[in-house]
């Protein structure tokens, strides 16, 4: 097991950003840079054990500076969107940026993916690990409280890369911390399309919502529904189903889904695989949700890694996180932060490449 500790570039202004790339004694690497807490490339063999890169992104700081995609970045202060920038918290309104209009966005245009995080510490392990520290300051995006949030990703010997967001604040707030990369288990510059993936989502229930992308306050069974992922489906069957309203409003999948079992405990809510490569991804959360996101705004205007175009259906995401304006739904789970208390989400991407038994048609 190994952690290194390296540059990866340097900002328009100067500002240097750093990597940590964690690898195991299976050839499995996992880069993680300062700017956002993000996730840059991870690198997982297939049945044959070829190696490529499953996460989309770039290959410089100032393009993850500029871009507005998320990729494999650490988002906060509130993950997905609340409606219209604001809520009120103790009698006291708020207003945030409006950057996915009408709506405030993963915590708006200058929210935790856009910080410079620092390298509290590294470990060779067992498991490789980094700790990264962001101070979300009393005021900063229109959020209350002065906040102190960590990062923790973490490699182990079983493929397997955790990721732990914590959280303290010295006056009440809402947090809402989350993981934006987007996967093709094909390889991210293989041309295949992610959507040809086969997935199951551990969720009978799911949040519609209204031609703005807020939940409507509703938690539907996805029985009978294009959402309906309890059994496994190829995502390019239903994707573009336009006699269904949901996706008409998103433009494909970008719904919360309500995670089987108890929130707060580590439990499996999603299992994606390959089947060309047999890569298959295990995503396991103590969040209450996950919101799958087909990268419905990938339309060929972004340039990634290696020069490559991303278009729809080149990454998907699954977003473990709250549910989606929270702090406007009285009936969702609270994500609201008191002082002396911790917020926590732990995020598990567990690989394998034993799949080679599963045939959608």
């Amino acid at each position: 097991m190994k952690a290194t500790r390296e540059p990866f570039g340097t900002l328009d202004d100067g500002t240097v950003v750093e990597a940590v790339t964690l690898a195991n004694e299976g050839g499995v690497t996992a880069r993680v840079i300062t700017l956002g807490a993000t996730l840059q490339a991870l690198m997982i063999p297939d049945r044959d054990g070829a190696f490529a890169d499953v996460v989309l992104g770039y290959d410089s700081p100032e393009e993850y500076r500029r871009g507005s995609a998320f990729f494999g970045a650490s988002i906060g202060r509130y993950a997905n969107r609340i409606a219209r920038g604001r809520f009120t918290l103790d009698g006291v309104a708020y207003q945030l940026p409006v950057n996915d209009p009408p709506n405030c966005l993963h915590g708006g245009d200058c929210g935790f993916d856009k910080g410079l995080w620092t390298i509290e510490s590294t470990s060779d392990g067992p498991p490789a690990s980094v700790v990264l520290r962001y101070r979300s300051a009393d005021g900063e995006a229109g959020f209350p409280g002065n906040l102190d949030a960590t990062a923790t990703f973490s490699l182990d010997a079983q493929n397997q890369l955790s990721i732990d967001y914590e959280a303290l604040t010295d006056a009440p707030t809402i947090v809402n911390l989350t993981n934006h990369s987007y996967f093709n288990l094909g390889g991210a510059a293989s041309g295949r399309s992610a959507l040809d993936a086969v997935l199951t989502l551990h969720a009978e229930r799911y949040t519609p919502v209204d031609a703005t992308m807020i939940p409507t306050g509703a938690v539907d069974p996805v029985a009978g529904t294009p959402f309906d992922f309890r059994e496994a489906h190829r995502i390019s069957a239903r994707v573009r189903d336009g006699s269904c309203e949901q996706l008409r409003f998103a433009g494909g999948y970008d719904h919360n889904f309500v995670i089987d079992g108890s929130p707060g405990t580590l439990r499996p809510a999603a299992r994606l695989i390959d089947e060309q490569s047999g890569r298959a991804l295990d995503i396991l959360t103590s969040a209450p949700g996950m919101q799958f996101y087909s990268g419905n705004s990938l339309d060929g205007t972004i340039t990634g890694k290696g020069g490559e175009l991303y278009r729809q259906g080149d990454g998907v995401a699954f977003e473990a996180q709250g549910f989606p304006d929270s702090p406007n739904q009285p009936d969702f789970p609270s994500k609201r932060l008191d002082p002396g208390d911790q917020y926590r989400n732990r995020i598990v991407y567990s690989f394998s490449a034993d799949s080679s038994d599963i045939t959608i048609d």
